[in-house]
């Protein structure tokens, strides 16, 4: 078993969050938490005319899915992101990766990657 514990994050278009979903539980990530969130990056917004007057909407709707994984590699994870999301179209989002020095289960009080895998 792996010691190290990896969390991810996923920002990308909210109408991919299912495709997603689903596609890294199917690779063994089970736990995650969805975020809604606004960010730009090249895109940087548009305009919209509302009433009759332009406004810039610099700020676009995105989904940030966060995982912490220690048994699936991060590799996988990255692979099947990436597989899903990429239109080749800016916009597609990014992810980021993060080593974490520790994780706690509240209820139980074990840590490290006992934290992370599911009891079941």
């Amino acid at each position: 078993m792996n010691d190290k514990i990896t969390k991810i994050d996923i920002i990308t278009r909210p109408e991919m969050l299912d495709e997603l979903k689903a596609a890294l539980n199917e690779i063994g990530v089970e736990g995650m938490t969805v975020s809604q969130v606004f960010g730009c990056g090249v895109q940087k917004g548009h305009k919209e005319i509302y009433r009759g007057r332009a406004y810039d909407i610099n700020l676009l709707p995105k989904v940030k899915v966060e995982t912490v994984v220690c048994e699936v590699p991060v590799e996988k994870v990255l692979n099947t992101a990436q597989e899903i999301l990429c239109t080749g179209e800016h916009g597609d989002g990014k992810i980021f990766v993060y080593e974490l020095a520790n994780a706690v289960r509240i209820r139980t009080g074990q840590q490290g990657t006992a934290a992370i895998i599911d009891e079941k």
